[in-house]
Formats: structure tokens, C-alpha cells, sequence
């Protein structure tokens, strides 16, 4: 759907009720704005209340803040490790495991 908005002498345009709707607009909520090939695209900002608990399935459970830290810096370790495998292979090296 297509709808016709003016600029104002402040670089402002009133957002068509419709559009507002959908996007659940409400007064001072936050839109993203993107300018691509000389086309703006609009999105609502994000809600961060609605980020409540989006990563809890991902969350160490029932283990000490010291045995998450211990876990957290053995798997940077191993990623770093990995990494460094891998570039010595493109460079064709041999690293033992």
C-alpha cells in the first residue's frame, strides 16, 4: 500500500495513521530509519522489555559465578585455539591437537 506525506519546513512528515498501527507507534516510541539506493525503510525500535529473557534457555545453571567464569574462559580458549589450527592449515602447517 502507498501513502502521500509531506515535508515540513522542519524535515518533518506526519506518519499515516495506518502505518502507525501497525508498527505500533505510540507517541514518543523510536523508529529505526535506513536509506538504501534513495529508498528510506522504517521500523519500530525495538522494545528492551521485550528482550526479557530471550536468552534463559542458553543460561549455565546451578554452578558458581567462579565455575561459569572457568567454562566462559575455557571455551574462548578452545575457540582461539581452533582459529589458530585452522590459519597454520591454510598456510599449510602442521600444528599438533
Amino acid at each position: 500500500m502507498t501513502y502521500t506525506a509531506t515535508v515540513t519546513s522542519q524535515g518533518q512528515i506526519t506518519i499515516p495513521v495506518e502505518i502507525r498501527r501497525k508498527l505500533r507507534l505510540d507517541k514518543n516510541r523510536r523508529i529505526v530509519l535506513k536509506f538504501e539506493n534513495n529508498t528510506i525503510f522504517m521500523e519500530s525500535e525495538p522494545d528492551i522489555m521485550q528482550l526479557s529473557g530471550i536468552l534463559s534457555d542458553r543460561a549455565i545453571k546451578n554452578k558458581s559465578i567462579d565455575e561459569i567464569i572457568r567454562i566462559e574462559e575455557d571455551a574462548v580458549a578452545d575457540a582461539v585455539a581452533q582459529r589458530y589450527r585452522a590459519k597454520m592449515k591454510k598456510m599449510g602447517i602442521a600444528v599438533p591437537k
